[in-house]
């Protein structure tokens, strides 16, 4: 019963028209662009708040920086989002959301197709849509895919945006 409710739960690799209003739409590609004052940086592997962000953005840094490492794990962190051997893309967000005060519990990479508000946030913005998400956080992007490595990673390289939708938690 158990895998069954999981394989419920976990939808991927999925695509479809969303009815999403064209302003929460991505137009073209991720792409990090630095803005001084606003922009989380990469100091290696560990990204750094700018001094003057939210301190619900300093919290998400933070979480995001605590998964660098991990494997990837389909499924894995929704079962246990503290200390689950592994991530997939929606627990690995939900981390994040958690941990900065944003969000409580896990869900599914589809179901953050309704999270927060509309379009892209002033700090954080989600990219969301049925099989996938992924994050922005001060531009910089936490995302378990698209850009080598295996399991929760920052990047600032450019990844396709198509087929998403962006949301974002409400006054970020």
């Amino acid at each position: 019963m158990l895998p069954v409710l999981a394989v419920l739960l976990l939808s991927n690799c999925s695509s479809g028209h969303t009815g999403i209003a064209s302003k929460s739409k991505p137009k073209g590609n991720y792409q990090y662009q630095f803005v001084y004052g606003r922009s989380v940086i990469l100091r290696g592997r560990v990204a750094v708040a700018p001094q003057s962000a939210p301190d619900a953005v300093k919290r998400a840094v933070a979480a995001g920086n605590r998964l660098q490492g991990k494997p990837y794990i389909y499924g894995g962190g929704h079962r246990n989002l503290e200390n689950a051997p592994g991530y997939d893309c929606s627990s690995t967000t939900s981390y994040m959301l958690n941990h900065a005060g944003l969000m409580t519990g896990t869900t599914t990479s589809g179901s953050f197709m309704t999270y927060g508000k509309p379009g892209p946030g002033k700090w954080i913005t989600i990219y969301a849509k049925r099989g996938h998400v992924f994050s922005t956080i001060g531009g910089l992007r936490l995302d378990t895919g698209y850009g080598g490595g295996d399991g929760p990673r920052w990047h600032t390289s450019p990844r396709p945006a198509k087929g998403f939708v962006m949301r974002h938690p409400p006054g970020l």
